[in-house]
């Protein structure tokens, strides 16, 4: 008997595994809105603190996905320990906390500071997610779950940019608002999500593997490299454009904050919802008849995404720029639900969350460390020769690790089937 253990065999009921979902999601839409709400409140902070494209990007990428990346290791290691629900809920309180620290910050350093204390407290709230997740889900509806469950981060981001819009004209206090929200959210959780039975329905103490023991499972498995590492160039893009694309419409187009805020609001949440959705309806669909789906679901969507990206960044008019953006951010997120699922195959349900995390480590040092900054740094380079435009250049050059990533997921179809657990 597999030691995966599924809502249905637990006797979790639908309503309940759904409710449980909607909880999840909710917790991470506030993730997402406290990571991205910073995007684009990046012009009025770097018109006070005078700061260069690079520095912003600092603050968008390193000065998050550092520590946010690295502790989520420990709080893996937790979570296939003990209650990944309190866990959870002292995660959301510390990076809510910081977040709103971000609206107190007087400098450069005090910023960067605060945006360190979000990513300390955002490492304990996705990998036990992830867990939750597949033990109250059974294998067949896994993908859809996953994918369901992501939506919070074309929500929580274009949460983020709308209240970042609205409030642009004093940067503080959206901070602070937002930070509030996250604080009042956590005492609802706790107590309204449950934590299930694990496999075999043993203590978790005494079955969880070793975070050493996890590691060599993941990487020994030529599977988990090329997901990993392919998700990160992904990530790049995917960050790196979400951050500057305020900028971008700021310079490019004289954009005022507030229309765009509504514009990047609209993409990010139309395209992301259809393109989560659209991935694990079909990694659904087609993994059950061959696991290689999983992977060249999102290699066939960045391969389409990386001209029409192109595309948008040179176009004339924002009408234009708006339906070219649209499709590629659909495209471009597509990838959550086949590749998370097939990551927590990678490995016994047990190591579930460290298996997670171990690939989040990589996804995000990789897109949340270097995504935010290669742009702002590649701009700073255009500067001299494209002015307020430099940052349209710096997209175009960036969307290279697109086609990247699609080159190693496809690699990866090669491996998966001999390195799946069911």
């Amino acid at each position: 008997m597999s030691d995966d253990t599924s809502g249905q065999s637990a006797g979790i009921s639908s309503k309940r595994r759904y409710f449980v979902l909607f909880m999840l999601i909710l917790v991470y839409i506030l993730n997402f809105l406290d990571r991205q709400i910073i995007s684009i409140l990046a012009v009025p902070i770097k018109t006070e603190f005078n700061l260069t494209d690079t520095q912003m990007g600092w603050l968008g990428g390193l000065a998050f996905g550092s520590l946010y990346s690295i502790l989520a290791i420990p709080a893996a290691w937790l979570a296939d320990r003990f209650s990944r629900t309190w866990i959870m809920t002292g995660a959301l309180v510390v990076w809510s906390g910081f977040t709103g620290f971000c609206g107190l910050a007087t400098n450069f350093t005090q910023l960067f500071i605060s945006r360190m204390g979000v990513g300390v407290g955002e490492a304990g709230g996705v990998a036990p997610a992830y867990s939750l997740v597949s033990d109250y889900f059974p294998p067949k509806s896994r993908a859809r779950a996953l994918a369901i469950y992501s939506l919070g981060i074309p929500v929580g981001a274009a949460a983020g940019t709308f209240v970042g819009g609205l409030l642009a004209s004093d940067w503080r206090r959206a901070f602070i608002t937002v930070g509030i929200a996250g604080i009042a959210v956590a005492p609802f959780f706790r107590l309204l999500v449950r934590e299930p039975k694990r496999a075999a329905n043993a203590p978790a103490v005494e079955k969880a593997p070793g975070i050493l023991t996890v590691a060599r499972i993941a990487f020994a498995k030529p599977s988990f490299w090329l997901l990993a590492i392919g998700a990160g160039c992904s990530s790049l893009v995917g960050y790196g454009l979400m951050f500057w694309l305020p900028s971008f419409l700021v310079r490019s187009f004289h954009f005022a904050l507030p229309e765009a805020s509504r514009f990047i609001a609209t993409i990010t949440l139309v395209g992301g919802v259809i393109g989560m959705l659209a991935g694990g309806w079909l990694a659904d669909k087609l993994g059950q008849k061959s696991k290689s789906a999983y992977p060249l679901i999102p290699a066939a969507a960045f391969i389409v995404s990386a001209p029409l990206y192109a595309l948008g960044v040179l176009a004339v008019t924002p009408e234009h720029a708006f339906f070219l953006f649209l499709l590629p951010q659909a495209l471009g997120l597509m990838w959550l639900g086949p590749v998370l699922t097939a990551v927590q195959h990678l490995g016994p349900a047990r190591s579930r969350s460290q298996m997670s995390a171990l690939f989040l480590l990589i996804n995000n040092l990789i897109g949340l460390g270097v995504g935010p900054y290669f742009f702002g740094k590649m701009s700073d380079v255009f500067k001299p020769a494209y002015g307020a435009d430099s940052i349209k250049y710096a997209f175009i050059c960036g969307l290279a690790f697109y086609v990247l990533a699609a080159i190693l997921l496809l690699l990866a179809s090669r491996t998966l089937k001999k390195d799946w657990v069911d």
